[in-house]
This record gives structure tokens, C-alpha cells and sequence, in this order.
């Protein structure tokens, strides 16, 4: 039992409660609060009035926010690689969060214009680091008729005989090059302005595109200025406005096969080690998009007067203001727990990622939508900030893996260890 002293109030940071930051994990979440404060919030404000056109074209705020984070210097990809496992796990998800908290669509723009580069520097190749170590970039995954399939890329969920479906992009390799045919889905993140692709394509070796019930497959870097690559309109869209998400048309585009990653079974391995880090970042990203809708209802709930007071006296308002603290307070605990889990001895695991990735975009949703009812009418009106987060959350169930196809993946895991134990 604690023996205390006298009743006292208690001690809250800027996320809650915490109790373990050092010094200098204060000092980064500090600076990565007030540049989300002052640069993302008021950027991705602007850009979320404007068309998915005007967002790309030259000039936009979004060209003004890149150069902006870039010199920040948040997410330097020398910075992160120099770091150990330990000051990644804690480091890494104070700063998504507040990234998160700031604008989620600016923050998934950072995270997904440098997978390309982020793969480059993994690779330890000079080559391949002098040419996409760089440039802003996408990750290019999904197609047209190849959603989440490729969630399900090793066809574990296929059912018993049937075969995935072949989509729409694919490549075969030729000698030393690797030849690209077809087309992404529309919702590549950072597609239309990116000068190179992380692509996880199926691909044909010499035998055929099929294993069984699914396909061989390839993880390789595409400039994205070879003949061939064109790209459509940029996509609009329900939220996270400020992300520019668009298809690229391939035809017969070819690519030199050193610039590949992974192929065969390899690149299956490489796709599992790009969507749990995805996955894993989402968590963080999105535990800051619900504290942000809880702040504007905390806000809101003091100021907003009905019944002759204001409204955070009907205790009604308080039991639901206390729920949505409550959720994103327990959205934070997973996402830190699954970082942590993910950068010890026993992870990194897409099942850990699963798990904080689903519960906290369903629960970001969640608090974005009764924050707004907090808010009665005026939550409806673009007045105010929180129906674009609730446009947000809404988004964020989707990508990165559809939430109903990728908790069906997790508990494949969870049966096959179950069986192993009885």
C-alpha cells in the first residue's frame, strides 16, 4: 500500500501520465510538440480546404512543410539509425505521436515519402544508397484488384482451393533487368510527387507468377523516372487531405535487377519487415490523433455553457470526457508496449504491430467521433478542428492493411501458438 502524506493533485505531462521520461526524451518530445503546434497544424489545416491538385501543384504549403520537417530534423534517417534498440523503442513513438497529434496526414507523408530511401540505407549498398538514399519516394504495394491480399502476401488466408488473385502490376525478370507491366491502386501515399518506389510486386522468374495458392513476388527500388512511368491524377479523397495519394501506370518499365532488395521468398520476408514497422508507427501516430480530439473536447466541454453552466458540470459530460482520457491513455500503453516488444530480443513480429495498429485506429475513430458529439452541432461545421480529425481516424482503419483482414492474420498467429502449447 502507498502511505502518503497528504491528498495532492496530480502531476500530468504533455501526454498523460507520464512517469519515465529522461531529459533528453522531454527535449525531443518538446521540439516535436511545438513544430506539430506551430508548423503541422496550422499547414495541414490549410491544405485540407484544397483540392487533391492543388495540394501537389507548385507552391502548395505541403512543398513548405517537407522542406520544414526535413530541417527539423525529427526524423533523420541518420539520427535513427545511429540509435540502439532501447532508445529506439522509446524515442521512435514520442515523436510519432506528436507528429500524430499535429496532422496525421502530414506525419504518414513524411513516414511513407522515405520508406524508399529508409530501404536504401538498410541495404548497406553504396550504389543503392548513392541513388535512392535521397529522393522522396513511395511504397508501392497494393493494385487495383490485389488489395489486401497482399496483407495476406505468404496466402495464408487463402481458402482451400482457390488462388489469390493475380492483380493488376507484375513483373518478370529478363536477364539483368526486371521488366514492369500494369498498375498500383490509387492509394500510394506520396505516389504523385515521389521520384522513386519501395515496390512489393509479383513477379515471374522464369516459371510462372504462381507458388500455389499465391504468387512469387519481388521488393525492389524503381526510379521512377525511367520510360514507362507515368502517374494519374492525384486521388480525392474523405480525410487526411494533406497525404497526396495517387495510382503509377508501369508499361514495360525496366529496371536494373541490382536494384532489387529481396526476390522469391525473401521479398515475402522484406514486405512482413516493411508493414510491421507500418503498422507499428500507425499506433503511435494515431494514439496522438485521438489525444488531440480529446484536448479539443476537454477544451470545448469547459467552454461551451448549457443549462445555465458550463457543460463539463452535467455529470453525464464527465463520465464521457473521463471515457475518451481513459482510451487514449490505454492507446498510448499498447503502442509504447508493442515499440518496445518490437525493438527487444524476441520481435521484431507483425502479431505485436497487429495488435496496437487495430486497437488504436478503431479506438482514434472511436474518441474523434464522441469528442465531435461533445460537440453538438458546431462539431459538424469546419469551424472547428474536429470533424477533420474524425475524417482522419476514419482513414486510418483502412491503410496500412484493412483492420477486419489484418486482425484475421493476427489471430492465425495466436491459433498456431495456442496449438503448439496444448
Amino acid at each position: 500500500m502507498f502511505d502518503l502524506e497528504k491528498i495532492v493533485e496530480p502531476v500530468l505531462g504533455l501526454c498523460g501520465l507520464e512517469s519515465d521520461l529522461t531529459e533528453e526524451e522531454r527535449a525531443i518530445q518538446e521540439v516535436a510538440h511545438s513544430f506539430a503546434r506551430n508548423v503541422m497544424r496550422p499547414i495541414g489545416a490549410e491544405l485540407d480546404k484544397m483540392t487533391a491538385e492543388e495540394v501537389v501543384a507548385p507552391g502548395s504549403p505541403l512543398f513548405d512543410y517537407m522542406r520544414q520537417v526535413h530541417e527539423s530534423g525529427l526524423l533523420d534517417l541518420g539520427a535513427l539509425a545511429a540509435m540502439d534498440s532501447q532508445q529506439k523503442s522509446r524515442i521512435m513513438p514520442i515523436i510519432f505521436e506528436e507528429l500524430g497529434w499535429g496532422d496525421s496526414g502530414l506525419a504518414i507523408a513524411t513516414l511513407a515519402s522515405s520508406f524508399p530511401a529508409y530501404a536504401a540505407h538498410n541495404s548497406g549498398n553504396p550504389e543503392i544508397i548513392e541513388r535512392f538514399g535521397a529522393l522522396p519516394g513511395c511504397w508501392l504495394a497494393t493494385q487495383p484488384d490485389r488489395g489486401s491480399d497482399i496483407v495476406d502476401i505468404d496466402a495464408d488466408l487463402v481458402q482451400r482451393g482457390n488462388k489469390q488473385s493475380r492483380g493488376n502490376l507484375y513483373a518478370r525478370v529478363v536477364g539483368d533487368e526486371v521488366i514492369i507491366q500494369g498498375q498500383s491502386s490509387a492509394w500510394v501515399s506520396y505516389a504523385p510527387l515521389a521520384q522513386t518506389a519501395l515496390a512489393y510486386i509479383p513477379c515471374d522468374y522464369g516459371d510462372g507468377l504462381e507458388n500455389g495458392a499465391g504468387l512469387n513476388h519481388i521488393a525492389i527500388l524503381i526510379p521512377l523516372d525511367l520510360p514507362g512511368v507515368s502517374k494519374g491524377k492525384p486521388l480525392e479523397k474523405l480525410g487526411q487531405r494533406a497525404l497526396p495519394q495517387g495510382e503509377i501506370y508501369f508499361n514495360e518499365v525496366r529496371v536494373p535487377r541490382k536494384y532489387a532488395l529481396a526476390e522469391g521468398e525473401a521479398a515475402i520476408t522484406s514486405f512482413f519487415g516493411a508493414l510491421t514497422f507500418g503498422n507499428m508507427e500507425m499506433a503511435a501516430t494515431f494514439t496522438g490523433v485521438a489525444r488531440a480530439a480529446f484536448e479539443h473536447a476537454l477544451a470545448y466541454v469547459h467552454e461551451r455553457k448549457q443549462g445555465g453552466t458550463p457543460i463539463i458540470n452535467h455529470q453525464s459530460v464527465q463520465l464521457r470526457t473521463f471515457d475518451l482520457w481513459q482510451k487514449v491513455e490505454l492507446s498510448r500503453a499498447i503502442a509504447h508496449r508493442v515499440f518496445a516488444y518490437n525493438y527487444s530480443e524476441k520481435g521484431p513480429h507483425l502479431l505485436a504491430s497487429i495488435t496496437s495498429k487495430t486497437y488504436v485506429t478503431e479506438t482514434a475513430f472511436q474518441v474523434a467521433s464522441e469528442a465531435l458529439q461533445l460537440f453538438g452541432g458546431n462539431g459538424l461545421t469546419k469551424e472547428y478542428p474536429i470533424e477533420k480529425l474524425m475524417r482522419d481516424a476514419r482513414a486510418s482503419m483502412i491503410e496500412d492493411g484493412e483492420t477486419n483482414v489484418l486482425k484475421l492474420k493476427g489471430m492465425r498467429w495466436l491459433s498456431r501458438a495456442y496449438q503448439r502449447a496444448n
